[in-house]
């Protein structure tokens, strides 16, 4: 399988599982197992391994849906950047520091905001 099919499979996959995950029944599922989970605390004596039970759960979730959404956002912020530069290209916009500005460390962005709010004002633009 080549490096583009696989990567072009893990999207498929984590774009589902995202989706999936994130409809309320999954909610109220996860729920669900809770509280099945803590009532079968007083039947299973509160014992190490019922405590156990979730806490090995909750850990293998956690870590994989840290890989699925990192994913999700990664691909969701290229595409908003593409379609900011495309609007940016078509109004013809012309400061080249706005192009890269993902790349930009956070002061380096919060200058550029700040001279764009001192341009907004000193055209009207912001009551």
């Amino acid at each position: 399988m080549s490096e583009r099919t696989k990567e072009d499979v893990f999207s498929r996959f984590t774009t589902k599982t995202a989706t999936a995950l994130g409809h309320p029944g999954v909610f109220v599922g996860a729920v669900a197992i809770l509280i099945l989970w803590a009532v079968s605390g007083p039947i299973l004596g509160f014992s190490d391994t019922w405590q156990l039970i979730i806490n090995t759960s909750t850990t293998i979730v956690t870590f994989l849906m840290v890989f699925i959404i990192q994913n999700t956002q990664n691909r969701d912020n290229l595409a908003i950047n593409l379609k900011l530069e495309a609007m940016m290209l078509e109004l013809k916009v012309t400061n080249s520091k706005l192009y890269g500005a993902e790349d930009e460390g956070e002061k380096d962005l919060q200058r550029q905001k700040d001279k764009l709010r001192a341009a907004e004002e000193k055209d009207g633009v912001r009551d």
